[in-house]
């Protein structure tokens, strides 16, 4: 059993204010984490489904969050959906999502940990997996856990409900998610559940559920979704708008600084430790016109590149992207391509993983979004709009996608 101290109101209020959207019932939150629930720690549930094989750095605002309760000596409960995710979350879904194999799920588990304990205290985390209780889980269970939900209930979701006015498939799998995910409530004592906005729905079952199976029920906390580089759609790969956490430092940097200008507040507010007071004044100066939006937008980009490398690093990168733009120059680090024939440029796109797609590589060449410079140096930029344009076989030759995407062609 773990003691902890009471914490102070101050760190309280941080906690639940810092990012957060929605608290089922605040008031016994703040109750608990104020009377230090007996002084034993909360047991502070996430679920995580490893249906990719790395994570974005939106991933990572539900985990920092996590990491805030770790500092006030609460226990992180993290469990890993190595059954939910052969079923395919259906949160924010307006088709059913491809199940994955028991072999990917493993895989896929493995890099998300090593990521997940870039920022989460290992020391302080609990580890489970779905399979402890769901391989002992028999047809009269399932039955079970099934009528303690009604196809109206469901259908009161927001995602299931679109789907059946426009007459596209729900299965019935999909209704045993939520289901599941709230069991993992039942079989872990969660205290506390958090995820993004878009699990509410699966939280709360995990709160109706406790009290059948004779507990108390948990409190849950949603955090906002921070918005991919469009500045529009929630951050995922599927849209391709995302920023890897792993990525390196000047890769992330780059990509920062091409966020919208609208966005940046929730990237402070979810994804860096700047005082609340600080990011009301850049909001003030910036809506006086007295501070330059991109003063504040390489401010929010140095503090989330030290977050997830270190300062040096940050400093670093900031210097090679104000180099390579100020000065219009090419960056110095450019990813070497080796092209043995004459390509068409969308094929090249694909094939040096510039584009992820022939629609995406087709839209970046008729956008004007690619530049191709012959002999590698910024005097000779040619813009691409062709989408037949053919790329010759040149040593040093350079291909720019986007603001930030490079090959250099070598033979």
């Amino acid at each position: 059993m773990t003691v902890i101290q009471r914490s102070t109101r101050e760190q309280i209020d941080y906690v639940l204010k810092r990012g957060v959207v929605r608290i089922e019932k605040e008031e016994e939150l703040r109750r608990l984490l104020e009377e230090g629930n007996k002084g034993e720690a909360l047991r502070i549930k996430l679920g995580v489904d490893p249906s990719h094989y790395d994570l974005t750095i939106g991933h990572a605002v539900v985990f920092r969050k996590l990491r805030q309760f770790q500092q006030m000596g609460h226990k992180a409960v993290v469990v890993i959906g190595d059954w939910t995710a052969r079923l395919g979350d259906p949160s924010g879904r307006s088709e059913a999502r491809v199940a994955l194999s028991a072999e990917q799920v493993k895989a896929n588990a493995t890099t998300y940990l090593d990521q997940f304990f870039r920022i989460v205290s290992p020391e302080l985390t609990e580890v489970r997996w779905q399979s402890e209780w769901f391989d002992q889980f028999t047809l009269a269970d399932a039955v079970r856990l099934l009528s303690n939900k009604t196809v109206a209930q469901m259908l009161e979701r927001d995602d299931f409900s679109n789907r059946y006015k426009h007459g596209v498939e729900i299965y019935l799998s999909e209704f045993m998610y939520p289901l599941l995910q709230g069991y993992d409530s039942v079989a872990l004592h969660a205290d506390v559940e958090i995820g993004g906005t878009d699990q509410t729905f699966n939280l709360l079952v995990g709160r109706e559920l406790q009290p059948i199976f004779g507990q108390k029920p948990q409190q849950i906390l949603t955090m906002q979704l921070i918005v991919g580089l469009d500045g529009v759609m929630k951050m995922g790969k599927s849209l391709s708008n995302y920023i890897a956490m792993t990525a390196p430092a000047s890769d992330m940097y780059g990509k920062l600084m091409s966020l919208p200008d609208h966005a940046m507040m929730s990237y402070f507010e979810t994804l860096t430790d700047v005082p609340q007071a600080e990011l009301e004044e850049f909001q003030r100066k910036m809506a006086e016109g007295t501070l330059n939006p991109v003063v504040v937008k390489r401010r929010m980009a140095r503090e989330i590149v030290s977050e997830f490398h270190n300062a040096q690093a940050a400093q670093e990168a900031e210097e090679a992207f104000l180099h390579q733009f100020s000065q219009r120059q090419l960056p110095t680090d450019i990813r070497e391509y080796t092209l043995s024939e004459p390509t068409s440029i969308v094929d090249l796109l694909i094939a040096s993983k510039l584009a992820a797609s022939r629609n995406e590589a087709r839209r970046l060449v008729q956008q004007g979004g690619v530049r191709f410079y012959p002999n590698g140096e910024v005097s000779t930029e040619q813009r691409i709009t062709d989408v037949d344009f053919i790329v010759p076989v040149e040593e040093g030759a350079v291909l720019r996608a986007g603001k930030l995407g490079y090959i250099r062609i070598v033979k």
